[in-house]
């Protein structure tokens, strides 16, 4: 008797996406996979959006447990730490430690490193040239990167020794510093950080997953990758 995988993942290539990705590859959980289509709007589907009504990526169903459906990346990565018990400290305050982290990536890092990215890598290309806000979000990105560093002193891993869900939540945005325009010069910590994740097979796998997109990370044809890019996302401003 066959039986299906518990989780069922929508989701895309972009740095929120991969978060879940690198859980259930890092965890070696066995999922189902949706690839969600920005060119087709699919997160806009009405399908797509009973599942999640703020129309963004990514969401899980857990089949095992009534169908139960999670979105946003910061909530998919604790649900799925608590499900399987991997990556989150079981002390008390080890436990909090990594919310906090958690939280510092979903409401500063991630933000911020977003919008520095859409105004250079989107906005841009599109002949909106806004010099005060690409400025302010790059060096605020910066500044949150110098915050990581020092956390980073004397440690493997943002907790210590242990990877965590802190790391799989920040390490997708950290890490495409390039693609923010972002400088990560005299950050050696961080830098280190890096390549310790960088060398982690199963979370490369998952950045190939549902497709490679090389060039967040500065690899590549960045300048086709950028116009492509920058056409997907076009439309979300509405005149």
């Amino acid at each position: 008797m066959s039986t299906q995988p518990d989780i069922h993942l929508y989701t895309a290539s972009t740095m929120n996406g991969w978060k879940p990705l690198i859980f259930l590859e890092e965890a070696e959980v066995e999922y189902n996979l949706t690839p969600i289509d920005f060119s087709k709007k699919d997160q806009k589907s009405e399908w797509y959006m009973k599942l999640n009504p703020n129309g963004r990526i990514p969401t899980i169903v857990d089949l095992s447990n009534d169908n139960f459906v999670v979105f946003e990346s910061g909530a998919i990565l604790w649900y799925l730490a608590e499900k399987y018990g991997k990556f989150l400290p079981k002390e008390e305050k080890s436990r909090s430690q990594a919310l906090q982290w958690l939280m510092f990536q979903m409401g500063g890092v991630g933000p911020m490193m977003g919008q520095a990215m859409y105004f250079q890598r989107i906005a841009e290309p599109q002949g909106h040239h806004e010099e005060f806000s690409i400025k302010r979000y790059v060096q605020e990105s910066r500044r949150l990167l110098e915050v990581l560093d020092k956390q980073l002193e004397g440690k493997t891993y943002l907790l210590g020794d242990e990877f965590s869900i802190a790391d799989i939540a920040t390490y997708p945005w950290a890490r495409s510093y390039y693609w923010a325009k972002v400088s990560v010069d005299g950050l050696e910590n961080l830098q280190a950080w890096f390549e310790c994740i960088d060398n982690r097979p199963r979370t490369q796998r998952a950045l190939e997953i549902p497709k490679p997109f090389p060039a967040f990370f500065g690899k590549g044809d960045v300048a086709t990758a950028e116009s492509a890019n920058a056409d997907r996302f076009k439309t979300d401003v509405k005149s």
